[in-house]
C-alpha cells in the first residue's frame, strides 16, 4: 500500500499515536468507572468525560491553528497552551 501521498513524518505519526491513547485511556477510565457522572459546567450543558475530551480536542485544533497563522514561534508553546486549555475543559466544563 503506497502511503506516500500522504506525508508520513514522525510528528504526524506521533500526533495520532497520542489521540488513539487518549480514547484507550478515555474507554479505560470508562470501563473502570462507567457512566462518569454527567455535570453542568461553566457552559451551562450537560457534559460527560467524552464530551469533555471532544471540546478539548476541538479547542487544542484552533489554538494549533491560531498559533500557526498568528505566531513565528514555536508549536511547543501551542501544544502548552493546549494542555493548560484541556485541564481547564475537563475541570471547569
Amino acid at each position: 500500500m503506497d502511503l506516500s501521498w500522504m506525508a508520513w513524518t514522525w510528528p504526524t505519526a506521533l500526533f495520532f499515536i497520542v489521540i488513539v491513547c487518549m480514547l484507550l485511556g478515555m474507554a479505560f477510565w470508562e470501563y473502570k468507572s462507567p457512566g462518569g457522572a454527567p455535570r453542568v459546567g461553566v457552559l451551562r450543558i450537560e457534559t460527560t468525560r467524552g464530551d469533555r475530551l471532544f471540546i478539548s480536542l476541538l479547542g487544542s485544533a484552533y489554538i494549533h491553528i491560531a498559533w500557526l497563522g498568528l505566531t513565528n514561534l514555536s508549536l511547543w508553546w501551542a501544544l502548552a497552551l493546549s494542555l493548560i486549555y484541556a485541564f481547564c475543559v475537563f475541570r471547569y466544563v
